[in-house]
């Protein structure tokens, strides 16, 4: 059985009936972010200066979903302050890379966690949790909450889990999301997720094709 790390190692897929991961590189070089004011800063003043110094990078990328740093992550003040009551966790861990938080660390406020270890290395895993994660930003949605879905820096790990649920859950085709999510923040996911995301794309079209032909 071909496994997605046997198509990374031999290089992009060339089917031009199927989505690539050079086809969602290039989604995103030519998709320019439209940067905006910090969340619960939204005011004439510089945006980058709003966020040098609150010490927090985030954005709301889809309607009730934010991606975010570390920093957006820690700051349980700025959680409050833009209304996030689920928190995703993408690179759950206490190594170089990771970001130590857990529900022990919201213990003292009313935000749902999860978290989830990955590194981000083009080997790792990460659609073997693209289920997961979409379920828990669904339920955080559905509840009428927000949803901040971070990593370190809130580029490669987070935004693969939001464009995988935007796929799963709202019907967004890969290049949709990518560009969806691009144009509200600088995604940078790396060629490894990019290329389980082009899997998913394929597997998501090839079924719902099917399902239209019943």
């Amino acid at each position: 059985m071909t496994t997605w790390r046997d198509k990374y190692t031999a290089g992009f897929l060339s089917n031009g009936d199927e989505t690539t991961a050079k086809a969602l590189m290039h989604t995103i070089f030519t998709t320019k972010t439209i940067y905006r004011p910090l969340p619960g800063f939204e005011s004439p003043s510089a945006d980058t200066q709003d966020r040098l110094s609150v010490g927090v990078d985030c954005d709301e990328v889809y309607p009730n979903i934010y991606i975010g740093d570390v920093g957006a992550a820690k700051n349980k003040q700025y959680l409050r302050k833009i209304g996030i009551t689920h928190v995703l966790n993408t690179a759950e861990g206490n190594k170089f890379g990771m970001v130590n938080t857990s529900k022990e660390y919201y213990r003292d406020t009313n935000i749902k966690y999860m978290g989830v270890q990955l590194l981000d290395l083009p080997v790792t895993n990460i659609s073997a949790h693209f289920a997961e994660t979409a379920d828990f930003i669904e339920s955080g949605v559905k509840s009428g909450g927000k949803v901040l879905v971070h990593c370190v820096m809130g580029m490669s790990r987070s935004s693969t889990c939001v464009l995988s649920y935007l796929m799963i859950k709202e019907g967004l085709t890969a290049t949709e999301a990518v560009r969806r999510v691009r144009l509200h923040r600088d995604i940078r996911p790396n060629d490894g997720f990019l290329h389980q995301l082009a899997e998913l794309d394929n597997k998501l079209r090839r079924e719902r094709s099917r399902i239209a032909s019943l």
